[in-house]
């Protein structure tokens, strides 16, 4: 009776293995979507605050509104930087000194801790369905081994053929999980290094201008 109770839990189990899996691949990328959205999100407000910062600015470069968010974010970066390596903007940098605060009043911009983790979690992650599937897969050929005794072989091969949907499960999903991290990974390790350069600027722009000309009003 145990063993048969066993048999039973090991093959329903593994039944809904394939299903499982597949839920989760689904959820998995209505996660990404969200990451994504989370990552736009980001970009945009390190870009206004950069425009607010550098708003009536001679220097500042004229793009075009197609322009990317990281391309925009490396232009303001470029144009503040050229203005603190040029002693002679004199206009310029007092403008910068006084919208210094700005910065420093809207710092949440550059938080990344958390976007970064659930980006390393979900990305992680993405390796567990193959080994999901095979888990599926055992559990069937356990449940078939349990039901041996009492089995015919053919009932032993019928299940061992349904065990393999699982594996298959979890290697799909895998595989257009790992392409749809692909699509979106070098974006996102961009924003990574828009919010490095953003960090040193700000950095250089306090030396240059609060330690040099005085402390903004």
């Amino acid at each position: 009776m145990a063993g048969s109770s066993i048999s039973e839990f090991l093959k329903a189990l593994s039944e809904a293995s394939t299903f499982i899996i597949a839920v989760c691949g689904a959820l998995h990328v209505v996660g990404f979507f969200f990451l994504w959205m989370w990552y736009r999100r980001d970009l945009r407000r390190i870009t206004a605050t950069l425009d607010d910062f550098t708003r009536g600015l001679k220097h500042r470069s004229v793009l075009d509104r197609d322009v990317s968010f990281s391309d925009q974010i490396d232009a303001f970066v470029a144009d503040v930087t050229e203005i603190l390596d040029n002693p002679g903007l004199a206009a310029e940098r007092a403008t910068l000194l006084q919208r210094i605060n700005i910065l420093d009043e809207k710092r949440r911009y550059l938080q990344s801790m958390g976007f970064e983790t659930a980006y390393n979690f979900w990305r992680s992650m993405i390796e567990a369905y193959p080994l999901a599937g095979i888990l599926g897969t055992i559990l069937a050929i356990g449940a078939a081994l349990e039901a041996g005794k009492a089995a015919s072989v053919s009932v032993i091969v019928q299940r061992f053929g349904e065990a393999i949907w699982s594996t298959c499960a979890g290697l799909v999903c895998a595989i257009l999980l790992m392409f749809l991290n692909s699509l979106i990974e070098t974006s996102i390790s961009r924003l990574s290094e828009n919010r490095l350069h953003v960090r040193q600027m700000i950095a250089k722009a306090k030396h240059a201008l609060i330690n040099t000309e005085g402390k903004p009003a």
